[in-house]
This record gives structure tokens, C-alpha cells and sequence, in this order.
């Protein structure tokens, strides 16, 4: 196997609070190894451009606290193209690069896998996203931040709310995973929890609001992700409201919010944490795989079993949330 002397960093697809706590500590760890390490601006955008950047310890000074990603991000449709792909490599090749971590989610890792599998390049991924939907790790870099950012959303509709007796139906993201909804749902106190890994029954969810409502409960929160299966948070209201008119309503769709804002310490000391081991494990041979962590403990987890899995969700805590709520 080629000696590893220099690596490339890039961060790809949706930001994520802690994606520059990742790259300071790849960057810092590859310099502490005797590496050279270039970091790629635009994700494979940037690596099909050959848009490269030489890193140094005081190019990732001051950064462990900003959101988003001083690398930029994009998404690639070039690169999906075998012709994209092959100038993605060759790239690579004529800065010299060694090895690549890849700070992203599902299809960064998808991208990691066509490129190093087509080209017998030694690539290892971080998981950057804040749905904390991948397979192979407890908590995904972001999602801490993500689910922090909802509750202080919450906490001040539900001051509104109980002053004015409404009810809010609160959009959080999750196309296709409830796992912001969940946890900050719990956190919130919501009334309700509505995610795409359980079919909404609305007859259910109406009948417990007009009990709230004979147990003199005026106001509340329902947590309802972008993906559940009624439409998301407006067409939810829309169909509360043409059967149930004994509450004001109001909706508010968090949005891109979400994704923004100083990392949590958790999101830092994680990030921190897996960028360490990306380029330890590159050192060490590992290739073709996501660098997660399982209780506490690192885990190496190939990117064909990363990106064809997803994250169960825990119904035993949507459970919980019902009782909770009552």
C-alpha cells in the first residue's frame, strides 16, 4: 500500500453545526502526524474544479466555534457522471493527495464509495449531518446543535401560545427521519409528536386535543416533521382545524434555522473527537468506511453498510412522549 504524506479534506451536501470542529481537528492531527493536508472548497463541486486550498494550523484557528463550514459545500450532479468522476480523481492525483476524508451524511458517503471503489483510493467519511439518520453511529456531528436550536424555538412559542390559548403546530426537518421531532418534542413538553416512522392518525390526535381541551388545557405544541405522512405541518393544521375549531391556531415552520448557529459542546467535542480518529484510521489502513461512534467508543463502519442502512428510530420513546403529554 502507498505511504500515506498527504490528505485532502472536504466537506459535502447539507451544512451541519460542527463540520469546522471536524476539519480543525483533521487538519490539526494530519499536520501533528508530519502529513501536508489541503483541504477541497466546495465539496466534489470544488474536487472536479480543482479548487484546493494548503492547510495550516492557523487556518483552522478560531473556527471550533463557528456553524457552517469554511470549506463551503454543494452538491454535484457532475460528479455522479463517470467523465466527473475521472476529474474528480485526477485531481486529486496531481496535488498529490494520498487520501480524502469526506465530512457529510448518505450521499457523500455514496459519492466516497464510487470514488474510492473505482479507483482503489483510501477514503474514510465523518458523519456530518443533523438528522442523525445514518447508520454506524450514535449521534451524528450537528444533530445536538439541531435539536438545542428547536427547543429555544419552542420554549418561546409556548410562552406566546399559553398567553394568547393557541396552539402551534411546529415544522421541524426530517424529510425521511423524525429523530429532531423526537427528542426535541420530549424536551419541548410537546402535546403531540408527529414523525414519518409512524403513520399519524388524526381522528387520534383530535380526540385527544378536544379531551385537553375538556381538562381546561387552552394551549399546546405539536412537533410535526417536514416528512410525515399528512403533508407536513400546514396541511396538518389545515385538517385539525376543519375538525377541531375549538382551538386558535397557528403554525411555524423552523426551517433552515436549524441547521445554523455556534456548535453545542457536544457537536464540538465529537467532532472533534472523529476528525482525530478519520486521519488516525487512514494511517492505520483503514479505507471504504464511515468513522462513527457506539457507545462512546469509536466505530468503523463500510460505507456500503452505512449508506444502505438507516437509524431505527426508538418507538419506545414515542410511547413515552404520549404518556408524558397527557
Amino acid at each position: 500500500m502507498k505511504p500515506i504524506k498527504k490528505i485532502g479534506v472536504l466537506t459535502s451536501g447539507g451544512d451541519a453545526p460542527g463540520m469546522n470542529a471536524a476539519i480543525r481537528a483533521v487538519v490539526r492531527t494530519g499536520l501533528y502526524r508530519k502529513l501536508e493536508v489541503l483541504g477541497v472548497m466546495r465539496g466534489y463541486e470544488g474536487l472536479i474544479e480543482g479548487v484546493f486550498l494548503e492547510m495550516h494550523n492557523s487556518s483552522v484557528a478560531n473556527i471550533i466555534q463557528r456553524g457552517g463550514t469554511i470549506l463551503k459545500t454543494a452538491r454535484s450532479e457532475e460528479f455522479r457522471t463517470d467523465e466527473g468522476m475521472s476529474k474528480a480523481y485526477q485531481n486529486l492525483m496531481s496535488q498529490g493527495i494520498d487520501a480524502l476524508v469526506a465530512i457529510g451524511g448518505d450521499g457523500t458517503f455514496r459519492g466516497a464509495m464510487a470514488l474510492g471503489e473505482k479507483y482503489d483510493f483510501p477514503i474514510v467519511g465523518l458523519p456530518g449531518t443533523i438528522d442523525n439518520d445514518l447508520y454506524g453511529t450514535d449521534f451524528t456531528i450537528g444533530y445536538d446543535t439541531a435539536i438545542n436550536t428547536v427547543i429555544q424555538v419552542v420554549d418561546k412559542l409556548r410562552d406566546t401560545a399559553a398567553s394568547h390559548n393557541r396552539l402551534f403546530f411546529v415544522e421541524v426537518m426530517g424529510r425521511d427521519a423524525g429523530f429532531i421531532a423526537l427528542r426535541s418534542g420530549i424536551a419541548g413538553g410537546a402535546e403531540d409528536i408527529l414523525v414519518p416512522e409512524d403513520p399519524t392518525d388524526l381522528d387520534k390526535l383530535i380526540a385527544k386535543l378536544q379531551n385537553d381541551r375538556r381538562e381546561n388545557k387552552t394551549s399546546g405544541i405539536i412537533i410535526v416533521a417536514e416528512g410525515d405522512d399528512q403533508g407536513g405541518a400546514l396541511e396538518v393544521a389545515r385538517k385539525v382545524k376543519e375538525k377541531c375549531d375549538t382551538y386558535e391556531t397557528r403554525v411555524s415552520i423552523i426551517g433552515h434555522m436549524q441547521r445554523g448557529g455556534s456548535p453545542t459542546c457536544m457537536d464540538r467535542v465529537l467532532a472533534s473527537t472523529l476528525g482525530y480518529d478519520a486521519v488516525n484510521a487512514l494511517l492505520d489502513g483503514q479505507r471504504g468506511v464511515m468513522i462513527g461512534q457506539i457507545n462512546k467508543k469509536t466505530a468503523f463502519i463500510p460505507f456500503e453498510k452505512a449508506t444502505k442502512h438507516h437509524q431505527e428510530m426508538n418507538k419506545s420513546m414515542l410511547a413515552m412522549a404520549h404518556v408524558l403529554s397527557l
